[in-house]
């Protein structure tokens, strides 16, 4: 049987509605303490959080040890910053500003193994720190990485279909507030809704898994009926807060 690591790209692919959301404190503690929980997947914001290599990889250690899987919203799509996620166990990673084929072609590249692309090592932890045999890490990263790319600006939007069609994205994550950013609009704007559903039209057209943050969750029925299926929604931040104002409005209802 599985673990919900090694299932998770399946899952993904598969269309699975799954349901998670970003780790924005540098802590292995928080990430444990989100890896009791029954979400489908911890996102670990190194691209809005102050996360260094260090504290991402004791993140990423404290959900494996949870057996919950571990995506990594790099800085960049820079492949050393990708390698560094994946040599630490992440079960993925999100790349940002991703605008087009060519540039998602280079970024599944630098998340597989082979001439061009991921430089190999068997001591990370990923390769088990050597005890996971040359193949078999291959293998696992082969069949369990997976490689999400978030659609968040204009230039990206002419060309999402093409993005959706390169072998080896299996997602595609709209950033909805940076695209309402871009377009000087509101995230309920009808234009933003309309770009929105368009890319969630691109995935379904390509057979490419469509996930989203909404700020809005009473949406997501209407979002699924369009075609999205992954959902990273809030963030440790959130809860801390909301659990903080619920309690204070049980002790001072007025």
């Amino acid at each position: 049987m599985s673990t919900r690591r090694e299932s998770f790209r399946q899952r993904l692919v598969g269309g699975e509605t799954l349901a998670g959301t970003f780790l924005k404190t540098p802590s292995a503690i928080v990430a444990e303490v989100l890896g009791l929980s029954a979400l489908d997947a911890v996102c670990i914001d190194v691209e809005h959080a102050p996360f260094g290599r260090l504290e991402t990889d004791a993140a990423i250690a404290a959900l494996s040890a949870a057996d919950m899987p571990s995506l990594v919203r790099t800085g960049s799509d820079a492949p050393g910053d990708i390698r560094n996620a994946l040599d630490s166990g992440a079960t993925g990673v999100l790349i940002p500003h991703v605008v087009s084929a060519e540039q998602a072609t280079e970024i599944v590249r630098a998340s597989r193994f082979g001439e061009g692309g991921r430089g190999f090592a068997g001591s990370p932890r990923a390769a088990r720190y050597t005890q996971k045999s040359m193949r078999d890490h291959l293998d696992d990263s082969a069949r369990h990485t997976s490689v999400i790319v978030q659609i968040e600006d204009l230039a990206a939007l002419p060309n999402v279909a093409d993005i959706a069609g390169v072998n080896g994205v299996d997602a595609l994550f709209i950033g909805r507030t940076d695209l309402a950013v871009a377009m000087n609009r509101a995230v309920d704007d009808p234009a933003v809704i309309d770009a929105v559903s368009e890319i969630c039209e691109a995935g379904r057209q390509n057979g490419t898994t469509v996930g989203m943050f909404t700020p809005k969750p009473y949406e997501i029925p209407h979002w699924i009926d369009a075609g999205a299926s992954l959902f990273l929604l809030g963030s440790d931040h959130n809860f801390l807060l909301s659990g903080a104002d619920s309690l204070l409005k049980r002790v001072r209802p007025d």
